[in-house]
């Protein structure tokens, strides 16, 4: 790509983060489109100007410069964009490569990777039925059956749907259909794709439409079950972690006011965002019970502490509340040993940023 390409690229992407910003539906369409006009490619305009628009919406919600109701409109903005796009270059788009399935994994609510996936695959020829986000898998299966899929790609943001994610992969498998994964839920390097046992993992949409150049992935193994790949999950820490669910919450939220006396002065709102930080703690926990890698939990509570630092919310908070879930899970030795790491990496953390305050005063 050439320096005024880039240039021209780089102009678009802060035009269309303009338009998303402040809810401009028609801006950002012109935005798309002016993109096609300079000679764009619009598998680039999706993959060079669209993609990045929308991780910089997560990263500034993150960062508590967008609320949630403007990071949902702006998602939604962007994903109109795409349809206008795909209607645009659908009476061209040349169809040839066979039929294929996207969906996102039950649970999963974040549609616009899985949704940029099926556009780039429909510029290189493929018949896409795109089933969105939040696909049953028993409804995936019957899809399934009834279209005779060379493929199904699934995709999956949150890490603490690979449970689901595992069983999806397994019930796909088992009708002899190959599946291909991506999205941050698999982990940067594609490492939960392979413990559960995908056939073709990608870091995004232009690199899954390569390797599909290349040929198509191959049949899957007989069927097996989930247990043949996670040996670990015999000892029921997971499954009890995961079936105690509410009763950690609660049993957290009980004891959590003794040792965060700040909590006495909390307002109902904070005190319902404070249960749900709790209840996705579990959530991740429970995810990193099932895969087996401490460094999934300690990675979402490290990134927790800094959501809540941009809130102005003390981090600080989080310590008893994984003391608390370490003693109500006493019992559970590896849960306990990924509660005492967790707890260990956001101690060394918070010294790092008190150290940085106090050189930068």
């Amino acid at each position: 790509m050439s320096p005024t390409a880039t240039l021209s690229l780089e102009h678009r992407i802060d035009q269309l983060w303009e338009a998303v910003s402040l809810g401009d539906e028609q801006a950002a369409t012109r935005t798309v489109f002016g993109a096609l006009e300079d000679g764009t490619p619009a598998e680039s305009v999706l993959q060079d100007v669209i993609a990045p628009v929308q991780r910089k919406v997560g990263e500034e919600w993150a960062a508590n410069r967008l609320t949630v109701a403007q990071e949902h409109a702006a998602t939604a903005i962007n994903d109109r964009a795409v349809a206008a796009l795909s209607c645009h270059y659908a009476a061209h788009a040349a169809v040839g490569r066979g039929r294929m399935i996207v969906a996102c994994v039950d649970g999963e609510w974040h549609g616009l990777p899985a949704r940029l996936l099926a556009e780039v695959l429909k510029l290189r020829g493929w018949r896409v039925d795109y089933l969105g986000a939040q696909v049953p898998t028993s409804h995936l299966i019957t899809h399934i059956h009834q279209t005779g899929p060379e493929m199904v790609a699934l995709s999956g943001s949150i890490a603490t749907r690979l449970p689901t994610a595992h069983a999806t992969i397994t019930a796909v498998q088992a009708t002899g259909t190959p599946v291909l994964v991506g999205g941050a839920a698999f982990g940067r390097h594609g490492q939960y794709a392979r413990l559960l046992g995908a056939d073709a993992w990608a870091p995004d949409a232009r690199t899954a439409a390569d390797r599909l150049d290349q040929g198509p992935l191959p049949r899957p193994a007989p069927a097996h079950q989930p247990i043949d790949d996670l040996p670990h999950l015999a000892d029921q820490e997971y499954t009890m972690v995961a079936r105690t669910h509410t009763r950690l919450v609660r049993a957290v939220m009980g004891a959590l006011e003794e040792r965060f006396p700040a909590m006495r002065d909390y307002t109902a709102r904070q005190r319902q965002h404070t249960a749900e930080d709790i209840a996705h703690i579990v959530d991740f926990l429970a995810a990193a019970l099932y895969t087996g890698d401490p460094e999934l939990f300690t990675d979402f509570l490290t990134w927790t502490a800094g959501i809540l630092n941009a809130r102005s919310v003390p981090a600080r908070s989080l310590t008893p509340a994984l003391d608390i879930l370490s003693e109500q899970l006493k019992d559970f030795p590896r849960a306990t040993l990924m509660l005492t790491q967790a707890t260990g990496c956001l101690i060394g953390t918070r010294s790092v940023i008190a150290s940085d305050s106090r050189n930068t005063a």
